[in-house]
């Protein structure tokens, strides 16, 4: 990657569905070794931006550039060999399958070199060095022997996470991993996140809801409404934005008005 280069380049990227435009000709970059927040209330494009970055919908305009390369119209699995892994909302684990091995399943890479090695030497040796990896980032230890039923909420949505990791990645997109967690937990995973680019070389992509959460984790911040970006900063400056507080908080005199004991 050459200087001044983001790891990241998103430009003037459109998602539709159908005559639907979920994401407006948005221009994005991610620098390598930051935490970049995208937030925005419900509807606001903010899963359809990362299916269209991750292959899982394909655009029907704009550019992704991964590394300085040119990932647009990529499927997702090349993407993931770049080194491009993300989350999904709902946490979809393999019920059947231990933590452990939920990870070493998400840390095999597809393609046809695996694909003939496994059949033909069907018992080698699992490498077990990204999903050890993975389990001590996410404090997994004490339950990589249980199964998906066995584990709280928050420890499933960490397993998530995990088998993101176990893919080794440069860049990794979580979509809502604080969904469903306490503030304990919220507070626990934050700690984890802001850890990954300086600790682990790992750049994250967070999309999620808990605005206090991507505030108080991010180096900067990107807000969504309705597909649009209103607003991109520091977490300093979206805090004071007015146009934040409104997609956010409805209409200003509203809110004033709730503030006051007033009816709206």
């Amino acid at each position: 990657m050459t200087i001044n280069q983001p790891l990241l380049d998103v430009r003037g990227l459109r998602v539709t569905y159908g005559g639907v435009v979920a994401v407006s000709d948005v221009d994005l970059r991610v620098e390598q070794g930051t935490v970049y927040g995208l937030i925005g209330p419900n509807g606001a494009g903010k899963t359809s931006l990362i299916d269209a970055l991750t292959g899982y919908h394909r655009p029907s305009a704009g550019t992704v550039l991964f590394d300085g390369h040119d990932i647009t119209g990529m499927r997702p699995h090349r993407r993931a060999r770049l080194g491009l892994a993300r989350t999904f909302q709902a946490v979809e684990l393999f019920e059947d399958l231990t933590v452990d091995e939920n990870l070493l399943v998400a840390s095999e890479r597809a393609g046809v070199r695996h694909a003939m090695r496994d059949l033909f030497l069907p018992q080698r040796a699992s490498d077990r060095r990204a999903v050890d990896w993975a389990i001590s980032v996410c404090d997994l230890e004490a339950v990589v022997d249980r199964y998906p039923h066995e584990i709280s909420h928050g420890l499933r949505k960490l397993v998530g996470v995990g088998r993101a990791l176990a893919q080794e990645p440069r860049l990794v997109l979580l979509d809502e991993p604080a969904a469903g967690l306490d503030t304990d937990e919220s507070l626990a995973l934050g700690a984890r996140l802001r850890a990954l680019p300086a600790e682990h070389g790992v750049t994250v992509l967070l999309v999620d809801h808990d605005m206090g959460l991507v505030l108080s984790v991010c180096d900067r911040v990107r807000v969504l409404d309705f597909g649009c970006t209103i607003a991109d900063g520091t977490p300093a400056e979206i805090r004071e934005d007015e146009r934040v507080l409104e997609a956010y908080l409805g209409r200003r005199g509203a809110a004033v008005a709730e503030s006051e004991g007033q009816p709206a």
